[in-house]
């Protein structure tokens, strides 16, 4: 009888032994999820559209005896540039810079002295042409740009988003039917950014004033994209 005692108590210590040194755990294996396959894709969209803004830059400079000559000199001619502006329908009027310096002749004595003010305007490209030759006939001498932008930026950038959304799902459909599977739902999407700038310029779009002499302004197309990369699921 106390051999059976002791044969019962050492089979119950081996099972336990075995538990502590972990045997499978069943239930534990059942539970895990299953991995999902995925695929991560580029997707870019691309817009064109012709700019209806122009950016430019107008300044003026004048010579003077003294510093105080140049500077008085050069605020009549600046305001006589911006009332030309505004006549002509330029908005966003705005100061850049203001300067005085000396000038020297070739012995380097001091000879006089040279201000400058220069203003940057927007205005609509039909009507930069008219700008320009406003401001020079008002006195400008020095003239910068245009910078070509569209007032609706923000929606041709998502009309880009939308697109490069587009791209990114046949590209993975692609990959996914080579690889023979399903293409399944988004699982994410993240956004690279916007690019545009002028392209080359398109002659019927040359904007020209009424006036033969007047100032031709080329808005050309800018090209808006969006970048996005996208992750699908498989199956």
């Amino acid at each position: 009888m106390k051999r059976l005692l002791l044969a019962a108590a050492a089979g119950l210590t081996l099972v336990a032994l075995a538990g502590a040194v972990g045997l499978p755990d069943l239930a534990g294996a059942q539970d895990a999820p299953e991995a999902t396959d995925s695929i991560t894709v580029t997707g870019v969209g691309t817009v064109n559209a012709v700019p209806d803004e122009a950016q430019m830059s107008f300044g003026v400079e004048t010579r003077g005896a003294t510093a105080r000559a140049a500077v008085s000199a050069n605020a009549d001619a600046a305001r006589r540039v911006i009332n030309a502006l505004r006549q002509a329908g330029a908005r966003e009027i705005t100061t850049q810079y203001v300067s005085v310096y000396p000038v020297s002749g070739e012995a380097g004595t001091v000879t006089g002295y040279s201000a400058s003010n220069s203003v940057s305007a927007v205005t609509d490209v039909a009507d930069a042409p008219g700008a320009v030759d406003a401001a020079v006939e008002a006195g400008a001498n020095s003239i910068s740009g245009p910078g070509m932008s569209s007032s609706n930026a923000e929606t041709l950038y998502r009309q880009a988003l939308g697109k490069a959304v587009d791209e990114a799902r046949a590209r993975a459909q692609v990959l996914a039917k080579a690889s023979g599977r399903s293409l399944g739902g988004i699982t994410s999407i993240v956004e690279g950014g916007s690019t545009d700038g002028p392209q080359p310029y398109y002659a019927e779009r040359a904007l020209l004033a009424d006036s033969a002499n007047a100032t031709p302004i080329v808005p050309g197309q800018q090209e808006t994209t969006a970048t996005i990369s996208v992750t699908f699921s498989l199956s």
